[in-house]
């Protein structure tokens, strides 16, 4: 999951990348960090917490010039260590250089451990880090070399930025697996981002995403940015991009999240239709699709559970126990319209169950008469190795459940979820997805 964002060539790039990281502060939380050059020095400063939490005025004055790279951290290698968290910034023969990742090298066990009988010392447990030491062993001339050098011997989803004292590098995987937009900014230079929610926060305008395959190179003195396909593009658009991870308002490849999330919602009422008085989301992100599902079905929408918006996203949470204590704290059910009511329960996912089972038994001791869960998603039947935290198949309530087991567990009057051909209708047949927690199709090999 993860955000990543740089800026290039404005006055207090920092500040800039400070607003764009609070605009993707839903695709992590547990760190945050921002590298800027000035041309002479790369600074970093990076923290354990929220984006308001680790940055102030100060912070940002020193991480002072015109270029920088920011990070939100969403474990899924490594620890909740401070070391773990990014930028990785270091000293090596062509001098300062820091590194920013959204993904998961799916080979970083094996490049880590050649690394490692090779002499190199390793601060953290990222896989992020095997890059900034494959860049620093190359014995290429030029960075942009040492780079390509590097993309050859790491394999997985990727989205990187590399930031020199007077380069910026912005690198996609040829899978395309994860986001990355880039936008002009009004008062001149470049942001490149995650998602495009943190280009209209900063009132840049989208130019176009990085190509999968593609590494774009800025540079101080040039007025536009130069592009180099370094491997032929296969695109595999993350799903989960597109029904949970991104905001409503992101567009992802030309595709407006919240209008994709509707249509799921509407396929889901034509597939698993029920009678009830009303259709409510789980908030947040069951919203959009929950008005779909009421639109096409003709059942009236309520919001009947209200979200606290200060308790975080239980699924980025690292242990059980956490999410289970969030659910109660994030989750409140309106006891005075769910009273004797027939309920449909719009949620974006089934990843472990235990949240779900929360949900119905809240709803119920809030005097629902029947709950019917709708998940504006396919089953969950497989782990994905592509930056997403489904570890193992032990920990996927569908891995090892028939649906019909999985309602039993949560206790739904009924359950039902979204098939593969309608989400891929809903997202459009035009490109090709990254459907692996669904079909198993593990296509980076």
């Amino acid at each position: 999951m993860c955000a990543i964002v740089g800026v290039f060539d404005v006055k207090h790039a920092s500040k800039i990348a400070y607003y764009a990281l609070f605009a993707m502060q839903h695709r992590g939380q547990e760190a945050t960090g921002i590298s800027a050059s000035d041309g002479k020095k790369i600074r970093t400063i990076k923290d354990n917490g929220l984006v308001t939490e680790v940055f102030n005025e100060d912070k940002l004055s020193f991480l002072h010039g015109d270029m920088a790279i920011g990070h939100n951290r969403y474990s899924t290698a490594g620890s909740d260590s401070v070391r773990d968290a990014q930028p990785v910034a270091a000293s090596y023969k062509l001098g300062d250089i820091s590194i920013v990742h959204n993904g998961n090298l799916i080979n970083k066990h094996e490049v880590r451990s050649k690394l490692v009988e090779q002499g190199a010392i390793f601060q953290s447990s990222m896989d992020t880090e095997n890059i900034i030491h494959l860049i620093a062993r190359s014995q290429q001339g030029k960075l942009k070399d040492r780079i390509v050098e590097a993309l050859n011997v790491i394999k997985g989803a990727y989205c990187l930025l590399i930031q020199s004292r007077s380069k910026m590098f912005a690198v996609r995987d040829r899978y395309g697996v994860r986001p990355l937009s880039i936008g002009k900014l009004k008062e001149g230079g470049y942001i490149v981002a995650s998602e495009t929610c943190a280009l209209d926060l900063v009132d840049a305008e989208f130019v176009r995403d990085v190509r999968p395959g593609e590494m774009v190179i800025f540079q101080q003195g040039k007025e536009t940015f130069e592009s180099i396909q370094l491997f032929e593009p296969d695109p595999h658009i993350c799903a989960f991009e597109f029904i949970y991870f991104a905001r409503p308002d992101s567009v992802i490849e030309g595709k407006n999240v919240y209008a994709t999330r509707k249509k799921m919602g509407m396929k889901l009422a034509q597939l698993a239709p029920v009678e009830a008085d009303f259709v409510i989301p789980v908030p947040d992100s069951g919203v959009s699709a929950a008005l779909g599902y009421a639109q096409e079905s003709g059942i009236p929408f309520e919001m009947a559970i209200v979200r606290n918006h200060y308790v975080g996203r239980t699924f980025i949470e690292p242990t059980q126990a956490v999410r289970d204590l969030k659910v109660k704290l994030k989750l409140s059910p309106i006891h005075k319209i769910l009273e004797g009511k027939k309920i449909v329960v719009i949620d974006d996912s089934i990843v472990r169950g235990t949240t779900s089972r929360q949900i119905v038994k809240l709803l119920k001791r809030a005097g629902a008469a029947e709950v019917h869960m709708r998940i504006a998603a396919p089953t969950i039947e497989h782990p994905c190795l592509y930056g997403i935290d489904t570890p193992s198949y032990k920990e996927l309530i569908s891995a090892n459940k028939t649906v019909e087991e999985v309602r039993e567990y949560i206790e739904a009057d009924s359950l039902a979820f979204l098939s593969i051909e309608a989400l891929k209708e809903s997202i459009g047949n035009d490109m090709n997805y990254s459907l692996v927690s669904f079909d198993g199709n593990y296509f980076i090999k």
